[in-house]
């Protein structure tokens, strides 16, 4: 009985990791035992950074946030909070939009804080 042989089987598995492997530098993308450790890798940064990713567009939001609300005399901190007393109930990514959009908009929301602590105080 003949020898089986898997060439036909590793010769495609070698051929899907080397295409993932196609923007890879030197050795990385040409020889596959590089190419197979430089995509598991590359996978796993990958993964990662997606979820990293929504914490840095938070990060970018309230830095938005914040430097339009310092102009209005206000802190991120202290807006936060108004919002919160105020029950108004925006996410950041929103707010964020909003600052940059329509600087008229937030304002007036701004000042619709500021006069409910007035109110409360």
């Amino acid at each position: 009985m003949p020898r089986a042989r898997s060439g036909k089987i590793s010769h495609r598995r070698h051929k899907k990791v080397l295409d993932l492997c196609k923007g890879h530098n030197t050795s990385r993308h040409a020889l596959y035992r590089t190419a197979h450790e430089s995509m598991i890798h590359a996978l796993d940064y990958s993964y990662r950074h997606r979820k990293k990713r929504k914490s840095d567009f938070r990060r970018l939001w309230i830095t938005r946030i914040n430097a339009a609300v310092r102009g209005q005399g206000l802190s991120y901190s202290q807006f936060i909070a108004g919002l919160k007393k105020s029950n108004i109930e925006i996410n950041r990514k929103i707010l964020a939009e909003l600052a940059i959009t329509n600087p008229q908009n937030f304002n007036k929301l701004i000042a619709a804080i500021s006069v409910e602590n007035a109110d409360n105080k």
